[in-house]
């Protein structure tokens, strides 16, 4: 019934129009999907991509109409592009971040840029029918994360994007498939039993998976649900005794979505999303603008950058276990480690791709770096990304003190990337797998999605 919190969520996606898109709304979903697709296309050339391509080229085969980012001529079953795509964007942890903390972008396009070649040439849906459809999936997504204030903090038990993307993927293909309001209800259920995975694989090479899958698990179940198959119509709501969505967290308070039109507006309106700029882990960005910010003091107040004139370096940073690796040893590992980026930024006076390579991460200078630091969790400094500050302190051996603080950095939601920042993002990415007059292509191509007449083109 519609006056369920699931019911109201189902009309929601069944009932959404393109003309319920702001202008902001329109425009800042066009920056993710570009940001998105350039992310993935230099995601493809990592190893845990190739493990994962290789493991979907053995194992399926049929159904083979869908592209995979980096790999002109290759294409593979609609659901297992989703799966490829959605590793690639994360595979560098270099995807966009939202408030509540999730990674949006990278649960929804690679399903529907999937679906929509799976479609037959008469059915294919426009630019404007895929624009909405990735917003319905960002506004479900953005929904879901409201009902648990453990959501606004950074998360400690499940990897958000595995379970708010999954079911935020699978109402994006609903919409763009067409399902009924009904079909849609039973899409968000199955999706719910679909998705999910533990925040200890957070550093490793299985946390691309989580965005892969949820790519991959929503669009199935889309498909699913078009094909018949019946979930829990209450699957969203709060029924005592019996768990649904709310299994996922200790405080679960939902509240029904209101009906597309003039009483709704979507969170992407007010709520834009945080763009990284090198890529790690968003809680990253705070402490090495603070340590570039007291470089540049250091180079001041020394003439140049000397690690033998430091006797130690104090981070203050929130309290999160998974991102405090004192020695990271791995690639995905220094991505999610304050003292890695912290050092980094301070020998090298940036922090970009070639940062998280085994020889970077190996330097002995590094190294010596990395045991100057001490970290320290101020009471004020909350793990959460609308709060939270990073601190870079440098005690020298003449006993000064140089501090560089950052509470919001480029890119952060408060703090957006310009349009140039943007694009010479997109195209340094893109340029990793494509000549360049493909890239300007996409460019133009994303600018100009309302008026694209096939979204497959894409």
């Amino acid at each position: 019934p519609e006056d369920t919190v699931t019911g109201s969520f189902a009309s929601f996606i069944s009932a959404a129009r393109p003309e319920h898109l702001s202008q902001t709304v329109r425009q800042r979903s066009k920056r993710m999907i570009l940001d998105s697709i350039g992310v993935g296309l230099v995601g493809s050339t990592t190893r845990v991509f190739d493990i994962a391509l290789r493991y979907c080229r053995e194992l399926y085969s049929s159904l083979a109409v869908s592209s995979v980012y980096g790999k002109p001529g290759l294409k593979l079953s609609p659901t297992l592009a989703a799966f490829t795509n959605g590793v690639a964007t994360h595979s560098m942890d270099f995807d966009d971040t939202w408030h509540p903390a999730t990674h949006p972008s990278g649960a929804v396009l690679p399903a529907l840029l999937a679906a929509s070649q799976m479609l037959p040439p008469n059915t294919k849906p426009n630019g404007l029918d895929f624009l909405l459809a990735f917003n319905v999936g960002l506004e479900v997504q953005g929904r879901l994360m409201h009902f648990s204030t453990e959501a606004h903090d950074i998360p400690k038990r499940f990897h958000p994007p595995s379970v708010v993307g999954t079911l935020g993927s699978a109402a994006a293909a609903a919409k763009l498939l067409s399902l009924s309001s009904a079909q849609c209800c039973h899409a968000l259920g199955i999706a719910a039993s679909l998705a999910g995975a533990p925040m200890a694989n957070a550093a490793t090479q299985a946390k691309p998976l989580h965005v892969g899958n949820a790519a991959r698990l929503g669009l199935e179940a889309a498909l699913l649900a078009a094909r018949g198959m019946e979930a829990n119509p209450l699957i969203l709501d709060d029924i005592p005794g019996c768990s649904g969505f709310g299994a996922f967290y200790s405080v679960y308070q939902p509240k029904a979505l209101p009906a597309p039109g003039q009483q709704h507006e979507f969170l992407l309106e007010k709520q834009d999303v945080a763009f990284k700029r090198f890529p790690a882990h968003l809680g990253m960005h705070w402490v090495v603008d603070a340590a570039l910010s007291v470089r540049n003091l250091f180079i001041n107040y020394a003439g140049s950058f000397s690690p033998s004139l430091i006797r130690s370096i104090t981070l203050k940073i929130p309290v999160s276990k998974y991102i405090n690796r004192p020695f990271p040893s791995s690639e995905h590992q220094a991505r999610h480690s304050f003292q890695f980026n912290a050092c980094a930024a301070l020998l090298d006076g940036e922090v970009g791709l070639g940062s998280f390579s085994e020889s970077s991460i190996q330097r002995q200078e590094l190294r010596d770096l990395l045991g100057k630091v001490v970290v320290e969790h101020p009471e004020d400094n909350v793990a959460n990304f609308d709060k939270m500050y990073g601190e870079v302190a440098l005690l020298l051996h003449t006993g000064d003190v140089l501090t560089g603080k950052c509470d919001t950095f480029y890119g952060h939601w408060r703090k957006p990337l310009s349009k140039e920042s943007l694009l010479k993002k997109f195209r340094s990415n893109a340029s990793h797998v494509l000549p360049e007059e493909k890239i300007e292509a996409i460019i133009t191509l994303v600018d100009n999605l309302e008026n694209l007449s096939d979204s497959s083109q894409l």
